[in-house]
């Protein structure tokens, strides 16, 4: 608490956080709160019961009813004073933007936002502005797939636009293969209660290494906070994403790269203030003289589950904080400069446990053996024995985390490699329902 008040905190400030019910970074941005001296009102869906303490700081509210949604908020601010609307994950970042142009506070606007959640409005947006970014198609129902994937370049991958997490992506290297695709996506939307007949893209894929940036948008220009390599290949048929390790190992020239085309996105699309996460792509005939990347996806959001436990910012403070003071206008100073974790492990890491097969989770053993690894600073399980789970492609959630910090970037992965290795999981078949859909709690990915 010193620390919070020798950084310029705005005692009694009032911010609502919009939540999911089922989300993983509340207890991260409370901490964020109580160490800032900021009362948090919390906005969700489908609230459970609530302490008496929290009698008064609940709003309800539909994320897929934006508008509405921020009607309810600014109607709150009429009662009680609000200083900042932050929405912690893709569901609540429209309605924050919405409220935040009613009450006039600082945010981005709403139509870019909302561009950021549909994948065939970014698509083309980024398209309009040339920002680099892979060839595309839009499929309807009545599609020729085989021909769109033709035309956009073999191999391609096959995506739902209203799914995340990779869920119904699809690598296809020849049109027949696009076309069987296809279909199967959508049988795996239906299983997720979307429409079957909603649009496809149909996109080149891009061979190489794909990185992520954690960044800070101020008045429109991009702060980075964390460039995460991504080490294990996502080359397909299905696109389940595993660890993440900072600082990065790419060149400075591919970096910058990296940054540039991130920036330009961000750019066209219209957004202005707060956290942003991108992927992009760097392709195989890069050189440092002469990178080839491409943007394959920006949201206007911090990095999702539970993987911002991994980010350090000067004086040691959480990523949940620096959005909060973001939001705020709270002066952040060096806050965004990564410092990685304790003093000489300047590099960190997480791995997002993937599911290896669907079926039952009887039993996790090992986390006691992951945990005692050199370097790990945490293991997470956050899928329960007794549940059905489901691996990608019908599935996008993961089993938990890992977390690792050490001196370099190749001593964190491999750190991560080895406490998978100790963990051993347990999952039989079960029989089940064609087309039943399974769960695996709360999990998702970056």
């Amino acid at each position: 608490m010193m620390m919070a008040a020798t950084l310029g905190t705005k005692p009694q400030a009032r911010i609502v956080l919009l939540l999911p019910t089922e989300g993983y970074r509340a207890e991260a941005f409370f901490d964020a709160a109580s160490a800032l001296n900021i009362e948090v009102v919390v906005a969700t869906e489908h609230p459970p019961p609530l302490a008496t303490e929290m009698e008064g700081r609940l709003v309800d509210v539909d994320f897929d009813r934006p508008e509405v949604s921020a009607a309810k908020i600014a109607a709150l601010a009429e009662r009680v004073p609000v200083d900042a609307v932050v929405g912690v994950d893709d569901q609540g970042v429209l309605t924050a933007a919405h409220a935040s142009e009613l009450l006039g506070l600082a945010d981005n606007p709403p139509d870019a936002v909302a561009a950021t959640r549909d994948k065939v409005e970014m698509r083309s947006v980024l398209k309009a502005w040339a920002v680099p970014q892979p060839e595309f198609r839009v499929a309807d129902s009545d599609a020729d797939i085989a021909s769109l994937a033709a035309f956009v370049g073999l191999p391609c991958v096959v995506k739902p636009i209203s799914l995340s997490a990779s869920t119904g992506v699809i690598r296809a290297d020849t049109p027949d293969d696009a076309a069987l695709v296809a279909q199967r996506v959508r049988r795996i939307l239906v299983t997720h209660d979307r429409p079957g007949d909603e649009l496809l893209l149909v996109e080149h894929f891009v061979a190489g290494a794909e990185v992520s940036i954690e960044g800070l948008l101020r008045h429109g220009e991009l702060e980075v906070l964390a460039l995460f390599d991504k080490p294990d290949p996502l080359n397909g048929p299905y696109f389940e994403e595993t660890i993440y390790v900072t600082p990065s190992r790419l060149s400075v020239a591919q970096q910058n790269a990296v940054i540039e085309v991130a920036a330009a996105g961000c750019h066209a699309l219209g957004l202005r203030e707060g956290p942003v996460h991108a992927e992009v792509r760097v392709g195989n005939d890069t050189t440092d003289t002469q990178p080839a990347v491409w943007l394959l996806e920006v949201a206007a959001r911090s990095i999702g589950g539970l993987c911002s436990r991994v980010l350090r910012f000067g004086a040691g403070v959480s990523l949940e904080e620096v959005i909060l003071r973001h939001a705020l206008g709270l002066d952040t100073g060096q806050l965004t400069r990564f410092t990685g974790g304790p003093a000489g492990r300047g590099s960190a890491g997480v791995m997002m446990l993937p599911i290896p097969r669907s079926g039952l989770l009887v039993e996790f053993a090992g986390v006691e053996a992951a945990a005692a690894v050199e370097g790990i600073v945490g293991v997470e399980i956050t899928a329960r024995p007794g549940r059905l789970i489901q691996a990608l492609p019908e599935g996008g959630r993961y089993l938990g985390f890992v977390f690792a910090r050490r001196d370099t970037p190749a001593l964190v992965e491999a750190s991560l490699r080895q406490a998978h290795a100790a963990l051993e999981i347990n999952i039989i078949d079960v029989p089940r329902p064609v087309g039943a859909a399974m769960g695996s709690g709360r999990t998702r990915r970056g």
